[in-house]
């Protein structure tokens, strides 16, 4: 079967790194401001809406679900359009045994694709831990804002899904202590602008960041597989007020 490699490996410095924290005067709305907010969700049905790996998401008390189940994949709700540059944003809530993300530019491999994965762990020596890794065709792939309520509290920082794995050193970019809510609703601001991405979690800039992989594709909320874990079946992640400028 055919194979390709990205051009973009994460071996490679071709990702820029900025500061987390904005300038004293900066304000992240500004360039956005006047520009009309668009509702990807209607707050009542799944309309405008597609499903990528067959996850149980669902809508309820005016917020979709994605709801745990066994022997199922990672799988997404992804927006039926594709988006480029664009200020989004959305508020979620996620039960403290998954994990979960905001996709976005993502797109799915026409081939079986091989790339070089970061997970955000370093070895002994404090070099990165990196593989080769194998995706299989029709994957689903993209940039993710993390959403991660386990102690390690990456939710912010960001990855990418079925990539290159992370796009920057999530210890070194996460928020600080507290800034992530657990067990009530938490917000993303998140702006693409060509090659810079940039995130907020609740007021906190966590991402600042240059990469040009990839320029346009869907927006999706990820239910993440839980394989066997019978403790985690039933276990649900929220999103509600998604709003695009």
């Amino acid at each position: 079967m055919a194979m390709k490699h990205l051009s973009s490996l994460l071996i490679l410095p071709a990702v820029i790194f900025f500061a987390c924290s904005p300038p004293p005067d900066a304000d992240p709305a500004n360039e956005s401001a006047g520009a009309e907010s668009v509702n990807l969700f209607d707050g009542t049905s799944l309309d405008g809406w597609q499903n990528f790996g067959g996850g149980n998401f669902y809508v309820e008390d005016g917020a979709i679900v994605g709801e745990a189940a066994p022997g199922l994949p990672n799988s997404f709700l992804a927006t039926n359009e594709t988006y480029g540059d664009f200020e989004l944003e959305v508020e979620f809530k996620i039960d403290p045994l998954l994990n979960s993300g905001i996709q976005i530019r993502s797109n799915t491999y026409p081939e079986e694709t091989k790339t070089m994965r970061w997970g955000g762990k370093f070895k002994e020596d404090g070099s990165k831990d990196i593989l080769e890794k194998t995706w299989e065709k029709d994957r689903f792939w993209g940039y993710q804002i993390e959403i991660d309520p386990t102690e390690r509290a990456w939710s912010g920082t960001l990855y990418e899904e079925g990539g290159r794995g992370f796009i920057h050193s999530p210890d070194d970019a996460k928020a600080p202590e507290g800034t992530f809510k657990q067990g009530e609703w938490n917000h993303f601001k998140i702006i693409a602008k060509g090659d810079h991405f940039q995130v907020w979690l609740n007021g906190i800039q966590t991402v600042d960041v240059k990469d040009d992989l990839t320029a346009e594709g869907y927006i999706a909320l990820q239910l993440h597989g839980i394989g066997n874990k019978k403790e985690k079946i039933g276990q649900k992640v929220r999103w509600r007020n998604i709003t695009l400028k």
